[in-house]
């Protein structure tokens, strides 16, 4: 794979788990008003934090094929107009 596919992938990687920090540090003080409100305390239920890390799994993976599949399309893009240029 092209080096810069690699650095590519490896920058989406770290953009989407820089992302999720992101979000879970600014919904960290709406998390305690809520629970202050609710009267709950303490971390989440263990089976909803695994089905939430299962969606956050799906989100990547899609994210991935997503970036895949728009490098595809720019590499057959960049193929035809190398084509048309050298014809």
């Amino acid at each position: 794979m092209n080096r810069h596919f690699e650095d590519t992938r490896y920058y989406l990687k770290r953009a989407g788990e820089t992302a999720k920090r992101g979000i879970a540090e600014e919904l960290e003080p709406l998390e305690a008003r809520v629970r202050k409100l609710t009267g709950k305390e303490g971390e989440p239920d263990p089976e909803r934090r695994d089905e939430l890390r299962a969606e956050l799994a799906d989100l990547q993976e899609r994210a991935e094929g997503e970036a895949k599949k728009a490098i595809g399309t720019a590499r057959e893009r960049l193929q035809t107009v190398r084509r048309a240029s050298s014809g």
